[in-house]
């Protein structure tokens, strides 16, 4: 689901004050929401695990630098896309922050219409995140609702076996096993097989 760009916030850390107030007029200029930090220690104090957007950090700042911050957000389970802003002589530390888990980096100087672009990107992973981990949470929500066999039918399913070998495997009628089938399909609101499969995979299910 399309996320509203008032809903995200880009996170603008640096100890610029210059470069990390001109960056934050430029996103406004382009209509985001940018929160901007003066160091990594700053804006940790402040974080929000349930916040939405991506965050923009420097890679060169005292105390904590962009390496270690994107460290500490993943220490802590943050998914937002962390985009690194670097000097040319730092391009081998920009491909390790990329190593930490930083999505892309950002030479200086840049053009404003690389960073607002990768900017975008970095939004439009943050929602596909957002949205696949509340795919994940609505699947488990419907696994829980299914009876001890009715989950014992799912996996077999999901391994890939037959009614009858369901049935064998189970000690049941085909027909039983037709039943339990149909209430999975119906409790998970698969509309096929592949739904189902296809579903119960994603949410780390079989």
């Amino acid at each position: 689901m399309a996320t509203g760009a008032a809903d995200r916030t880009v996170f603008v850390v640096d100890d610029d004050d210059a470069a990390r107030d001109s960056l934050v007029m430029l996103l406004k200029s382009d209509g985001l929401t940018p929160r901007g930090f003066a160091s990594a220690h700053d804006f940790l104090a402040t974080f929000d695990l349930a916040a939405r957007g991506c965050i923009i950090t420097d890679l060169r700042m005292p105390s904590m630098d962009g390496i270690e911050l994107i460290r500490a957000l993943k220490g802590v389970g943050c998914i937002l896309p962390v985009i690194v802003i670097t000097g040319h002589a730092d391009v081998s530390r920009a491909v390790d922050a990329m190593k930490a888990g930083a999505v892309d980096f950002i030479e200086k100087p840049y053009e404003s219409e690389r960073i607002l672009r990768v900017v975008r990107h970095g939004l439009e992973e943050n929602d596909a995140a957002v949205d696949a981990g509340a795919a994940r949470t609505r699947v488990l929500r419907r696994l829980e609702s299914l009876t001890p066999r009715e989950r014992q039918v799912l996996d077999l399913i999901i391994d890939g076996a037959s009614n009858k070998i369901i049935a064998a495997t189970l000690e049941i009628s085909p027909r039983t096993v037709e039943i339990y089938r149909a209430n999975v399909m119906s409790k998970m609101r698969a509309d096929s097989l592949s739904d189902l499969i296809r579903s119960t995979i994603a949410a780390g299910v079989g």
